[in-house]
């Protein structure tokens, strides 16, 4: 699959990609999260420098189809934002960005919090091996995303933390 590391010059690419991906929020009555703002180009920068922006380029022309972005928390790697621009949905897109995070990242596990009833978001992540953690299975790390969301207004909407073990290798 043609995944990469993001280029700095593709970063305003990445928040058209978010943009477009959120649109779909509209028809499930939630707009605010359509008309959320992508993250700034200051923070996707800060992924990209540090090598946990990647996109996939499934297109000739090489401009990006989706996105991901991650981070490291306790000793996990935890998706902060994987997301498919709606020309390239429903093409195995997000499963291959996340399959390649599973493997260059080396974590034993992946984590990332998500929508619970948005059909595109828990059970979409529990098809591919993601499981629901309960409250006292969380992680210090997992707690403080949690807050930060809360604050951000994102609890408005069931929400749920979810965790995928590293598969043993063939």
């Amino acid at each position: 699959m043609p995944i990469r590391r993001a280029a700095a010059e593709e970063l305003p690419l990445l928040q058209d990609i978010e943009r477009a991906a959120g649109e779909p929020f509209r028809a499930l009555g939630m707009p605010e999260i359509a008309d959320d703002d992508p993250p700034s180009l200051d923070l996707l920068r800060t992924y990209q420098l540090a090598g946990r922006a990647w996109v996939f380029s499934g297109t000739r022309t090489g401009r990006p189809d989706g996105y991901l972005i991650w981070q490291q928390v306790d000793g996990g790697a935890h998706i902060d934002q994987v997301s498919v621009h709606p020309r390239a949905a429903r093409r195995g897109v997000g499963r291959a960005l996340i399959e390649h995070l599973q493997r260059e990242s080396g974590a034993a596990a992946l984590t990332l919090t998500t929508f619970a009833e948005v059909p595109w978001n828990a059970p979409y992540y529990a098809r591919l091996g993601f499981r629901t953690l309960t409250g006292a299975e969380l992680t210090d790390g997992l707690r403080r995303i949690v807050a930060e969301e809360a604050s951000a207004g994102l609890d408005r909407w069931a929400r749920v933390c979810m965790r995928r073990t590293a598969s043993p290798a063939p």
